[in-house]
């Protein structure tokens, strides 16, 4: 019998700052930030069934994310996108194919929005 579960619970992104990458990513997902560091590298965010988890270890150059590795879902992709340019957040491209559009976030992670 395989021992391993047909389920992934956490998604780790390198950042470079690990306190001002929780700020980031708290305000966007208007998430109230605590002060829990495990290990002081990193910050857990708990969403439905996925944890993301900012990493401060694991930051070079090279490990930052390029290609989006998931997506945060939303059910308006227009009011999404709009969202993000009220935050400023650096788009990657314009809607496509009326379903997503990708951003990065402050430390070059490239991410993902995505119309369920």
């Amino acid at each position: 019998m395989n021992p391993l579960n047909k389920k992934i619970t956490a998604i780790f992104i390198p950042v470079k700052d690990i306190e001002k990458a929780r700020d980031w990513y708290c305000d966007l997902l208007d998430l109230e930030p605590n002060n829990d560091f495990p290990g002081g590298h990193l910050y857990v965010i708990e969403l439905d069934g996925l944890n993301v988890v900012l990493d401060s270890k694991i930051y070079r150059d090279e490990t930052i994310l390029k290609t989006p590795a998931f997506h945060f879902d939303t059910d308006n992709i227009n009011e999404a996108y709009q969202y993000m340019e009220n935050k400023e957040v650096e788009l990657l491209s314009e809607i496509q194919f009326g379903h997503f559009f990708n951003f990065k976030d402050p430390d070059g992670n490239h991410l993902m929005v995505c119309e369920r």
